[in-house]
């Protein structure tokens, strides 16, 4: 009933002029996130948005001197980190029973379905690095530790014609601040009958052994001492709006910090710019 009775607006200046907000949750197309995203922080709003931040760097540099003049908080839909397999992961990493992180292997492999006809369109939806590939970048650095230092990419679309702009294939691969390696892989092209939208996978090798999840297996660690285990003992799942409205509200400390958040798009944006100069991008922060 609540919703039946809302208010719709569907121009966001329109929105902001009309109604006080105590946060705002931005969940609009990819193209049009950053204006909005300004726009909130013009009128001191604290606002959570949807990833990425922006499709271009004019566009992110404009969402950063945002939120620095206003002063707000700006959190961001990363909520794969908030996942038990990956918070088990980061554990397991940060005791050292991996040893140094060294080597990084990712995957998104995802159903198509149904597309919306934004995500056809390169100047709403960005590319496919920027929409799903952020989720992975975030997890490939934050449960190993380690950053990346630069980065090329591929990304095309092949075959199915209907998708237009859309990428339905890309690789990454980065070089890691320790001399290591990493690489991503990502796909809309898991099959209709598959179990489950998407095939999500992350691996990190270290100099003492390699920590693992697939949905299939779950979690596993291998170390020279201990063989292959299942690890059983998963962290309680987490909420990545639960972290943001605490960190508003009752002052928190997130879980997901604003740098780490600048870090994601910041590796992102390098990793589709890759894409369309084929080269390598060095990674250069700009908060």
């Amino acid at each position: 009933p609540y919703i039946s009775e809302a208010r719709k607006c569907t121009i966001t200046a329109e929105l902001l002029a009309n109604e006080k907000l105590d946060v705002a949750a931005i969940c609009n197309n990819d193209g049009d996130r950053a204006a909005a995203v300004v726009a909130c922080c013009s009128k001191g709003i604290h606002c959570i948005a949807e990833k990425p931040l922006a499709v271009n760097r004019s566009e992110l540099d404009a969402v950063y001197s945002a939120v620095k003049k206003n002063r707000v908080q700006l959190g961001m839909l990363l909520p794969m980190r908030f996942d038990s397999p990956y918070l088990a992961m980061k554990r397991i990493v940060a005791s050292g029973a991996i040893g140094e992180a060294i080597q990084i292997d990712a995957q998104k492999s995802y159903q198509l379905g149904t597309r919306p006809e934004w995500q056809k369109n390169a100047a709403k939806y960005g590319s496919t690095i920027l929409w799903i590939g952020i989720h992975m970048i975030d997890l490939m650095t934050w449960v190993s530790g380690r950053r990346f230092t630069e980065v090329a990419s591929y990304q095309s679309r092949v075959g199915f014609p209907e998708l237009r702009d859309m990428q339905n294939v890309t690789a990454s691969v980065f070089r890691l601040d320790n001399g290591g390696s990493a690489t991503l892989r990502m796909d809309y092209l898991r099959p209709s009958s598959a179990k489950g939208h998407g095939d999500d996978r992350l691996r990190v090798a270290g100099s003492r052994g390699i920590v693992e999840f697939q949905e299939q297996t779950g979690v596993t660690l291998m170390t020279e001492k201990a063989g292959l285990t299942m690890v059983t003992d998963l962290p309680a799942q987490e909420s990545v709006f639960v972290d943001f409205v605490k960190s508003v509200y009752a002052g928190a400390k997130p879980a997901l910090s604003w740098a780490e958040i600048v870090q994601a798009n910041e590796y992102t944006l390098a990793a589709h710019e890759a894409s369309g100069q084929h080269r390598f991008v060095e990674i250069v922060f700009r908060s």
